[in-house]
């Protein structure tokens, strides 16, 4: 998801004269040692004097939780298993989807329909045997966030939403842990380090969450497939920089780059010394509930009605008096559509308002009944009157049940 939420930036354009560097646990016990196919297999490590044979050794001592296998966690988990970094965890509740496989190179055709965290471990046990892989099938909570990530030296934030982004901030700072973070949208892609000692956080960035709907998910705004390879091989080379303890690091720094331009820019954050987690005060001393920080709880549950494309279809063939209101762009409309939908993108739905016809039960319409349930939601908000029902699943839904002649995109 895009985090084109504006940041709070202080400073300079220019480098930081003097970066922190950060070994991520100090007290770990003496390193372990490594094989003689290890030496073999890390070679072009083990010649580099900043890495050399015990800077092979930190990695192999390292423990790395990776959050999500998709776009970026794909290209950060393959570079740090075939690094060498010893342990790491995969946190991911979803499956692989055909979707999925434009950016998400860890997975391939084969493995549609099974588990990402599995999928991702078949892959990155071929590439490195000699990595430790755990997998947690589960959605990262308020509940399980700090038991889980308090078994790990460093954190590699690799989600593509505002809840969970900050909640993996808010883990991190409370338990000493560095954040690792990237986020790609469209052609364009961010990378900092968060967490360390004196360092910000990403609520010094970005102190508060976009409005529910003002910022589009990559599902609903696109990305172009090669970004995400960029910026998780960038997330990589931090994590390896913090496991080494040598090297500049992006602490204080978060680098911009515009994939459609081929251009990098680099601006310097302060921490803010009112941050609510990291700041001098700290009012957050425990999780929250971060859908409700986020306004998602109220903007997505504000309509309980819905209606499945089997339902719909079976209301349109009786002659049912439904409008079919489409709130994707207009490129999407262009895909893929249900026949007699009218089209009024989501940005545009209060200002149009006036061309939804209240006295007509009105069925709403997105990709996959995400935009569509902000758009009802905003629509209430606005006075709309009429019955609005949410598509559940979206114009995919209606693919997959009534007719696969129309394209999944």
């Amino acid at each position: 998801m895009n985090d084109t939420i504006k940041p709070v930036i202080t400073g300079s354009d220019s480098k930081s004269d003097a970066l922190p560097t950060h070994a991520p646990d100090e007290t770990v016990p003496a390193l372990v040692e490594l094989t003689a196919e290890e030496y073999s297999r890390y070679n072009r490590h083990l010649i580099l004097p900043e890495v050399g044979p015990e800077g092979q050794r930190k990695l192999k001592s390292a423990r790395a939780l990776i959050v999500g296998t998709g776009g970026l966690g794909a290209p950060a988990a393959m570079y740090l298993a075939a690094a060498g970094v010893g342990h790491l965890g995969l946190v991911d509740f979803d499956e692989v989807d055909a979707s999925n496989l434009q950016r998400q190179i860890i997975h391939g055709t084969s493995s549609i329909g099974i588990s990402k965290t599995s999928s991702a471990k078949a892959r990155l046990n071929d590439i490195n045997p000699n990595v430790d892989i755990e997998l947690y099938d589960v959605r990262l909570s308020s509940e399980n966030a700090l038991q889980i990530i308090s078994a790990y030296d460093l954190v590699i934030d690799a989600t593509d939403n505002f809840p969970t982004r900050y909640l993996v901030n808010d883990a991190c700072v409370l338990l000493d842990k560095p954040n690792v973070y990237g986020s790609v949208f469209r052609f364009e892609g961010q990378a900092s380090v968060f967490g360390t000692k004196d360092s910000t956080c990403y609520r010094c960035l970005y102190p508060t969450p976009p409005m529910p709907g003002t910022v589009p998910s990559c599902a609903e705004g696109g990305v172009l497939g090669v970004l995400p390879g960029i910026i998780g091989s960038i997330q990589a080379n931090e994590a390896i920089k913090l496991i080494l303890g040598k090297g500049e690091t992006l602490v204080n720094r978060l680098l911009l780059f515009d994939a459609w331009q081929m251009k990098f820019r680099e601006i310097k954050i302060n921490r803010d010394p009112k941050c609510p987690i990291c700041g001098e005060h700290p009012s957050i001393r425990e999780l929250i509930d971060y859908e409700a920080f986020c306004g998602i709880t109220k903007a997505e549950t504000a309509t309980k009605s819905e209606i499945s494309a089997t339902e719909l279809k079976r209301l349109l063939d009786a002659g049912n008096d439904l409008q079919l209101l489409d709130v994707r762009e207009q490129f999407e409309f262009e895909i893929a559509r249900i026949p007699d939908a009218k089209l009024i993108p989501f940005g545009e739905i209060v200002s149009r308002i006036a061309e939804i016809d209240p006295n007509r039960r009105t069925v709403v319409i997105c990709k996959r009944g995400i935009r569509s349930a902000k758009a009802i939601a905003l629509l209430k908000q606005a006075g709309f009157k009429g019955v609005l029902m949410n598509l559940s699943g979206g114009i995919i839904s209606w693919s997959i049940e009534v007719d696969a002649s129309v394209p999944q995109y």
